[in-house]
Parts: C-alpha cells; sequence; structure tokens
C-alpha cells in the first residue's frame, strides 16, 4: 500500500513492502541490508505506462521478495520499464541484473558504474589476492582483524551482486534525463564512487542524490586495494563545491540512505566543514607517526566495532592519502609492512 503523501520531510520510513508518495507520481521504498547501515532506500517514478526505478538493493532473496511485493501492491502490478542505478556499490545496483534478465527493464547508469560492477561480478575470487593482503598490512590493519578475515572466504562482489547481463544505457555529466513526468539535470558526484550520477529536476524541487549528500550520515570515502593510492577526499570535496551552487533551500533531497530533508545548501556546507575539520585533527594528531589503523580516533571521534571496522580502516587511508598528496604529510615504511605517516615539519 501506498501512504499518503504528508506536507514536508518524514520522521519514519515506509514500512517493509509499503511506499510513501514523496511527491506526484514518486514513491520512496526502502530495502533491508545485513549491516550495522540496515537499509537502502529506494524510489520508483510514474512514467504512464510503466516506472522507472532508482537503485535496486541488495542481491538476495529476501529483497527479490520486497520487490515482488512492491510491485503487486504500491507499484500496482505495471511493469518496471527501466531501472536507473546512482552508482555501483552492491546496495544499489545489486538486483539491476535481475529486473534486466526475468522483467526485461532497461539498465541506466554511468559508464565507470557498468564498468565497475560488471568487472567486480566477474572477478570472483576464492582465496585472497596477495593485492588486497598487501593492502591491509600497509594500512596496519589491526592483527586479530587480519587474522580473523585470512581465515575467511573473501567477501566477493558476485556474492550479494545479480549475475549482470550485457548492455545499459549511459548517462553522462549535462544530460537531460526525463522519468516520472519531469526533465531531470544529470550531474556527477565523486568520491563516495567514481562517477556518481545525481539527479536535479527541472520542475520541481526534488533532487535525487544517492550517496553523495546523506541526512545525517557522512557517506564514506574510502580507498581500497584497486587504486592503493587514490585520494576519493579531494574528489568528494571537489564534487561538493561543483555541486553546491545547484542547491536551494526549498529542494527535497531522496538520499540513498536515511531520511528525505530540506536545507540542502545547509547540509552540503556542513559536510565540507566537517571533513575539512576531521582533516585538521588528523594533521595535529600526525604530529607523531601513525599508521592509518591508528587514526580513527580524530576522525570519527567515537570507539569503533569490529562491524565497522573495514569502513573506518579504507576511509582513514583515505584521508591519509589526501594530505600526503597536499605533501603535508611523508610516510615511511615500518617492518611490518605498515605505512607510518608524520606531518611535516
Amino acid at each position: 500500500m501506498t501512504s499518503p503523501r504528508p506536507q514536508g520531510p518524514w520522521s519514519e520510513p515506509p514500512a517493509s513492502g509499503e511506499a510513501i508518495e514523496v511527491a506526484e507520481g514518486v514513491l520512496w521504498m526502502r530495502l533491508p541490508l545485513p549491516m550495522k547501515l540496515d537499509h537502502v532506500n529506494v524510489y520508483a517514478l510514474d512514467d504512464g505506462d510503466g516506472w522507472t526505478i532508482v537503485d535496486t538493493g541488495m542481491s538476495s532473496n529476501k529483497t527479490r521478495r520486497i520487490w515482488e511485493q512492491l510491485m503487486a501492491g504500491p507499484l500496482g502490478g505495471k511493469p518496471v520499464g527501466r531501472v536507473v542505478v546512482t552508482h555501483h556499490h552492491p546496495d544499489h545496483i545489486g538486483n539491476a541484473g535481475w529486473f534486466q534478465s526475468v522483467h526485461g527493464a532497461e539498465l541506466v547508469t554511468t559508464r565507470t558504474a557498468w564498468l565497475f560492477s560488471r568487472m567486480l561480478t566477474l572477478d570472483v575470487q576464492e582465496n585472497w589476492p596477495e593485492e588486497t593482503l598487501r593492502f591491509y598490512r600497509s594500512a596496519g590493519m589491526a592483527p586479530e582483524i587480519y587474522d580473523a578475515r585470512v581465515a575467511e572466504r573473501p567477501f566477493n562482489f558476485a556474492d550479494t551482486v545479480y549475475p549482470m547481463p550485457l548492455g545499459f544505457s549511459r548517462i553522462q555529466q549535462g544530460d537531460v534525463f526525463r522519468m516520472g513526468g519531469r526533465d531531470w539535470d544529470v550531474h556527477m558526484g565523486n568520491g563516495h564512487a567514481p562517477e556518481h550520477a545525481t539527479f536535479w529536476s527541472r520542475d520541481d524541487n526534488l533532487v535525487i542524490t544517492g550517496d553523495q549528500v546523506l541526512s545525517s550520515i557522512s557517506p564514506n570515502i574510502g580507498v581500497y586495494a584497486t587504486e592503493p593510492m587514490a585520494d576519493p577526499v579531494a574528489e568528494w570535496l571537489e564534487a561538493c563545491e561543483r555541486l553546491a551552487p545547484l542547491t536551494r533551500p526549498d529542494q527535497l533531497a531522496l538520499g540513498g540512505h536515511k531520511l528525505p530533508f530540506l536545507g540542502l545548501p545547509h547540509r552540503m556546507t556542513q559536510l565540507i566543514d566537517n571533513h575539512h575539520g576531521a582533516l585538521a585533527r588528523l594533521l595535529e594528531h600526525l604530529d607523531e607517526p601513525r599508521t592509518a589503523a591508528e587514526c580513527f580516533g580524530p576522525l570519527f571521534k567515537r570507539k569503533i566495532g569490529g562491524g565497522e571496522y573495514g569502513l573506518a580502516l579504507v576511509e582513514a587511508v583515505a584521508h591519509v592519502n589526501h594530505l600526503y598528496h597536499l605533501g603535508q604529510v611523508d610516510r615511511s615504511r615500518r617492518a611490518d609492512g605498515a605505512w607510518l605517516y608524520q606531518r611535516k615539519g
């Protein structure tokens, strides 16, 4: 069922298998995730003879059963003609291949998102690649967590992403894309994921932000073994500065997690300022040589549990990489392979 549309932002998300109409012909739905951040938001836009859905949840029998409930209920049995994916992470692209293969939907996403997803689904590792283990050691991963990981089968993208058939339709910076009776300007974010698509309605106050901008948490910005010297913090800050002039206080931001929200200009400024603050604290912390894993305190200002450790580690690497690329810290290799970072001067 679809809940009535209230005036303004919402304090509670839609229940499983249900939807909230956030604007005419735009439904907000939610799917579960098996992690501390336990949900992802997905949206359906009414195209008249069918639906365009934005993002798809992580691939599992459970999420596909919920999608079947949604299609029979709030979506009224009309076909899903297109699947728009904001970025390549499994909680967003996980069921895209199912919609393509089983429901005949067209996949619309950025070239980078499709290439990354297709490559990662085909790159199944039964044993840990040495490059990944070397990356963990270079970041100073806690020995007990390292040992526990090595003892398990590696996580594979294909574990949570449905097989992806060949073929997609590309969107890119500057496109105008029509869905839900509206024309949307396509603007690329970056940092959280490369070539992350955001959509800005020309016809009303809606903005689909994906994970580029979220209401009450900061998007994870991580470095991985695939590109260990990457600087996604610089890319994310550049994207925020570039997108900020597009924002208006009345815009309703529809994000990939948490709740839709108003006040997009303030939130964008807040996120940018928070990262500059974290970098300043980190630089002070690096008056003494430390590994990336020893930088959780100044970055997150809270205790990091085992369930959050992996995301915290790749974000810490991203921030020390940023300071290194700026020339504000030096690094040296410790005997165990970990990089030690220290403030210059």
